[in-house]
């Protein structure tokens, strides 16, 4: 019988491939490019295009490097036995927030005032 914490690791590995798939997707669609040699004074508005289209690849890129690290963190609990452990108050994490979230390192409670101590600053 598969228990509970057998299936968030098979999601975590699914969304660990998931996301390495993107990640070498997003790569090879937009290989870095040698910047065109032009006029210092032509096609501002196409360097201004391709600059913001560079900004955003950027910030997915970089969105995906981050979820891929909170899942292999998420993995390396599991190998460690820490698992579902609020890396805060070290209480267990509720399994609805697991079931939610399979890579959530901290609980509700210790989230919450997170937030709420980011938002004061």
């Amino acid at each position: 019988m598969t228990t509970n914490s057998d299936l968030l690791r098979a999601r975590l590995e699914m969304n660990r491939k998931r996301l390495t798939e993107q990640l070498e997707q997003l790569k090879a669609s937009h290989p870095v490019e040698d910047r065109r040699e032009g006029s210092p004074f032509g096609k501002r508005e196409e360097e201004a295009t391709e600059a913001a289209e560079l900004e955003n690849r950027l910030a997915l890129e970089n969105r995906i490097l981050d979820q891929l690290a909170a899942v292999a963190s998420a993995l390396d609990k599991f190998d460690k036995g820490t698992y579902g452990l609020c890396e805060s108050c070290r209480q267990p994490i509720d399994p609805a927030r697991l079931e939610a979230l399979p890579e959530a390192k901290l609980c509700v409670n210790c989230k919450t005032k997170q937030a709420k101590n980011a938002k004061g600053k």
